[in-house]
């Protein structure tokens, strides 16, 4: 299937790597222009370089920590002088440290509520005018479905993952006369370095700890990156515009919930 994202301008944050780069490589490979994002310089340097070599998409690197207003803003204007707007923004960027809930203090929190709620409420607002000016856009969000169904040890991100949801499902019906749309994707356990710490975290051998997990999953496989990115392409594209104010987990058949 054509996506028609041949020319479409998009920004992805945490492009360095795991899930980030799977959709940077996704969209480039279906002829968009690409501008990457991460705090480390030296990994999204060579980030890029590879998106290059791999799809011989145009791709722009720029350094930036999304918990900052002022490089929020540097993003959408680099980008703009680069590429002339934006089509599509994809807010991704890891995930605030793993603990008990009343383990965190007043810092803690704050920084959480930066880096997952703060970053996507500003990138929106830096984007959105761009997008409105070339006649639509898509905005997706990439949580975890802990977002939806909590485990224990993941307070910080369940807490402000979940306002994401929130804030998304509300902007959705703001922008929709823009023809904008905004979804959110919650992924089950994806195959990335983060998961890896996950499994390597407790008491017990990572591959045991992976082993179990796997049985949990209906599908008895932990995803991959390909899994989340190509779903993303499908909702970011116009194949995928009239489906919005969707939280959609990508988990195997993890979530057990009726909603």
């Amino acid at each position: 299937m054509n996506l028609e994202l041949k020319d479409k301008v998009a920004i992805v944050g945490g492009g360095s790597k795991g899930i980030g780069y799977g959709i940077a490589r996704i969209l480039a490979q279906e002829g968009a222009a690409v501008a990457i994002c991460a705090r480390r310089e030296p990994d999204l340097s060579a980030a890029a370089e590879r998106l290059r070599a791999e799809t011989g998409a145009r791709v722009l690197p720029i350094p930036a920590d999304a918990r900052r207003s002022d490089d929020c803003r540097r993003i959408v204007e680099t980008v703009k002088a680069e590429f002339g707007g934006v089509d599509i923004l994809v807010n991704n960027d890891g995930a605030p440290p793993l603990g008990e809930a009343l383990s965190f203090d007043d810092q803690a929190w704050a920084k959480a509520v930066e880096q997952n709620l703060m970053y996507v409420v500003r990138m929106v607002r830096e984007a959105v005018p761009s997008m409105r000016e070339r006649g639509g856009g898509s905005i997706l969000n990439i949580t975890a479905i802990s977002a939806i169904q909590p485990i224990p040890g993941f307070s910080l991100s369940v807490a402000t993952w979940s306002g994401v949801i929130g804030y998304a499902k509300t902007l959705s019906l703001e922008v929709a006369g823009w023809g904008i749309n905004v979804n959110t994707i919650c992924p089950g356990y994806i195959d990335t370095t983060r998961l890896r710490k996950v499994f390597a975290a407790g008491e017990e051998p990572a591959d045991v700890v992976q082993a179990r997990l796997r049985e949990e999953i209906p599908m008895k496989r932990i995803g991959t990156v390909d899994d989340i990115g190509n779903l993303v392409a499908l909702l970011v594209s116009p194949k995928g515009s009239y489906v919005t104010g969707a939280a959609i987990q990508v988990d195997g058949g993890l979530l057990r919930a009726v909603r």
